[in-house]
């Protein structure tokens, strides 16, 4: 399977992996900003298979899914190190990635990823909450985006607003709904994060304090296998930490990769 993808920059490659049901947009809308002054990485921003311009084709699980993202890491970056980033969904992937691929990893980035539990009903999670709200942010929108909007965001402004129609919106029209519910019916990888050795390498554990539909509990417990992992869960930050706190993701990716690069030398 060919996966759609855009790329930027050249030198040390970066794999960026977005959540369930958006696609590529998510991650080069937070990310291209921090590496824009960050010379040295080629960032590789695919889209997984069903959502975006990717075909699902006749994958049906989550196993298929990773298949796909092995492939395309095969085809666009072969045997060399590379720089893994997932979002959501994208970080379980980047989890089942670490178990199958640690030596060839520089180092993991999760942002609001999925953590020990990966069905929704099963997790620790807060309730939803608004605040911050700006006057007029939602005036003039139709019911169905005041609705997708306000459902998640925790910090609902002019900006987080843009940033969301620019991002995430886009990828949620283009999903192949019919094709994401028979994967979700075989959610699970067959080979489970975290079943193989400690990963030794710098870590990055995003959380966001609001998170309504991770939350951060259910990545705490993963500390013990990521030695080199800095955990940190924000405040005013929920499942959308990415345009709701991007001055400090800016400020956490910047300091991850500065120790990525030091260990890689």
């Amino acid at each position: 399977m060919t996966l759609h993808h855009v790329s930027h920059g050249e030198g040390i490659p970066v794999l960026a992996l977005h959540g369930w049901s958006p696609d590529h947009r998510l991650m080069t809308g937070c990310l291209e900003p921090i590496f824009a002054d960050l010379p040295g990485y080629r960032r590789l921003y695919p889209d997984l298979p069903g959502m975006g311009q990717s075909p699902a084709g006749s994958i049906d699980s989550s196993d298929g899914i990773q298949a796909a993202v092995e492939e395309f890491i095969d085809a666009e970056i072969g045997a060399e190190p590379f720089v893994l980033i997932g979002e959501s969904y994208g970080g379980y992937l980047s989890r089942g990635l670490i178990a199958k691929r640690p030596e060839q990893i520089l180092g993991l980035g999760l942002i609001c990823s999925i953590g020990i539990e990966l069905e929704n009903a099963d997790r620790t999670v807060p309730d939803h909450v608004v605040l911050q709200s700006d006057p007029g942010v939602l005036d003039g929108l139709t019911e169905q985006q005041v609705g997708d909007f306000t459902e998640i965001t925790v910090v609902q402004t002019a900006e987080t607003y843009r940033h969301y129609q620019d991002d995430v919106v886009p990828g949620l029209d283009a999903a192949d709904t019919e094709a994401m519910e028979r994967i979700r019916k075989n959610w699970a990888l067959t080979i489970a994060p975290e079943s193989g050795p400690r990963y030794e390498r710098p870590s990055l554990i995003l959380c966001g304090r609001q998170d309504s539909v991770t939350g951060y509990e259910d990545l705490y417990p993963l500390l013990h296998h990521y030695p080199r992992a800095t955990y940190a869960v924000l405040d005013m930050a929920g499942h959308n930490l990415q345009i709701e706190q991007p001055g400090l993701l800016a400020a956490l990716v910047r300091e991850w990769l500065g120790r990525v690069a030091r260990e890689a030398g």
